[in-house]
């Protein structure tokens, strides 16, 4: 079981040919609700889960992107795979970048594309996914910023719209993971 949202539950394929008639049967279960593609969006965010050409590129790493949890200890170990060596570098040197949290102060979305600032106004980063998060109940965001700003706790200002936002980096997710593992 997986879920692009974060929650419990599937992601199921079948032939073309099939789906009018899956989806029709899924609908008419009381149980079963459609959402768009914003609240699946939203509901990503909150999870703290990347979406590719969004938060994460093939320019970023793993390690960076804090996403060393789907790459297998022992395939690491092994290192039989294309990009081990170059893994295996920045795992013992460290990333130098960091996707994190971020929570602007007040109630204004900052969304994908706004500069992030350090204390002396220097463009150290850029927030890649941002929006309102319905289930967290304020708005919430996530970026890349230089290793050494990616604590917890870290001030930073967004731009949105000429205008500064205080930002807070916060460990992810926003939310407590509701999910089943199995």
């Amino acid at each position: 079981r997986s879920g692009y949202t974060g929650e419990d539950g599937f992601e199921i394929a079948m032939p073309a040919d099939e789906a009018q008639a899956f989806a029709s049967r899924l609908a008419g279960d009381d149980r079963v609700a459609w959402i768009g593609l914003a609240a699946r969006d939203s509901l990503r965010l909150e999870a703290g889960l990347c979406l590719y050409g969004q938060d994460l590129d093939e320019e970023t790493d793993p390690v960076s992107a804090g996403l060393l949890w789907a790459i297998p200890k022992g395939l690491r170990a092994g290192g039989d795979f294309f990009g081990a060596d170059a893994l295996a570098r920045i795992i013992s040197e460290g990333a130098t970048r960091k996707r994190v949290g971020l929570v602007p102060d007040g109630r204004q979305p900052v969304r994908a594309g706004a500069p992030l600032m350090d204390e002396e106004g220097r463009t150290v980063g850029t927030v890649t996914s941002g929006g309102f998060g319905p289930s967290a109940g304020h708005p919430v965001s996530m970026g890349h910023v230089p290793k050494v700003l990616s604590r917890p706790g870290t001030a930073l200002t967004a731009e949105v719209r000429g205008k500064p936002v205080t930002m807070t980096v916060v460990k992810l997710p926003f939310i407590q993971k509701r999910s089943t593992q199995g």
